[in-house]
């Protein structure tokens, strides 16, 4: 048997594979357009960001399962999966310490324009500590828009280390951990010094900062979005950042050309390359937790974390 492996895993997942009898491919590149070139003949597949399309899901023969090597499974067309049979599984929660650490990051990188100072620095640039505004995080609030193990595990991380003030906004969780929840959206947004998105894309939470969300905000408020690019409208977020409604913004997600668009220009967003689960210790858990699910798929049995019911 022989898995696609869409884009790299940890060397700990190659090893449980070929342990296990199955040959790990890895695809010469993640474009869909490789992967359909790539699929025939592949039992299994491991993808993260790049996802799986539904033109590759046609192209396959053999493939019985899907790996999302992760938890957001929105880039992988689980119709078109199950119309040929194929089992979606994503990996959730391997990487959620990993994602929270990365926000706490983010966030003291906006409030201490920390990239900027490099910069400047290293181009001997005079001023800057006089030309920016430098902001302590002790002690001021930040609202959690989704309270899932990131959302959870960031909370938990401003509250013991730097005293703050939690506001939780996530109408689906059933606690928020003697945390203060907010009854909208709104609410929270006019109280938060930083707002940090953690909820998954639906059609409910598409865009849900824009121009009118971003009105609602505390001026001068800090935006961090490690979740997904399209709960925010960049377009508006600019317009939000020019004129001083939001004072920063870092996001681990965000669109195609937004690091050379009209974002960028503001020169106020902090641009990671969807860095979120990519410490080696996540990387480690998740190839783990991807394989685990792949070799029970393959012998007949249903992963816990199945998101589709293929019909064949």
């Amino acid at each position: 048997m022989k898995c696609l492996i869409i884009q790299p895993i940890h060397e700990i997942g190659h090893a449980m594979l070929r342990d296990a009898g199955i040959e790990p491919v890895m695809c010469p590149s993640p474009d869909m357009e490789t992967v359909i070139k790539m699929i025939p003949g592949c039992d299994a597949v491991i993808t993260r960001d790049a996802g799986f399309s539904a033109e590759a899901a046609v192209a396959s023969d053999k493939l019985k399962v899907i790996i999302v090597h992760g938890a957001g499974h929105d880039a992988v067309n689980k119709e078109a999966a199950s119309e040929k049979g194929i089992l979606v599984c994503n990996t959730p929660g391997q990487n959620s310490r990993s994602v929270s650490e990365l926000a706490v990051g983010l966030i003291l990188s906006c409030l201490r324009h920390i990239p900027e100072a490099n910069r400047a620095e290293r181009a001997g640039e005079k001023g800057i500590r006089e030309r920016e505004t430098y902001t302590e995080l002790t002690g001021k609030t930040a609202l959690i828009v989704g309270w899932g193990t990131i959302g959870r595990g960031l909370g938990h991380m401003l509250k013991a280390a730097f005293d703050m003030t939690i506001l939780v906004y996530s109408p689906r969780a059933p606690q928020v951990d003697g945390f203060e929840r907010v009854t909208s959206l709104e609410e929270g947004l006019a109280k938060a010094d930083v707002i940090s998105l953690h909820t998954p894309m639906r059609p409910e939470t598409a865009n849900m900062i824009c121009k009118a969300s971003l009105a609602k905000t505390k001026p001068g408020a800090v935006l961090i979005n490690t979740a997904r690019a399209g709960l925010v409208n960049e377009s508006d977020l600019a317009e939000a950042i020019l004129s001083g409604q939001i004072s920063a913004a870092a996001l681990d997600v965000y669109s195609h050309d937004a690091p050379t668009g009209p974002l960028a220009e503001t020169g106020h967003v902090i641009f990671t390359p969807h860095l979120g689960g990519t410490t080696t210790e996540a990387m480690k858990r998740m190839a783990i937790g991807s394989v685990g699910h792949l070799l029970k798929a393959l012998s007949g049995e249903r992963p816990e974390t199945a998101v589709n019911e293929p019909k064949l």
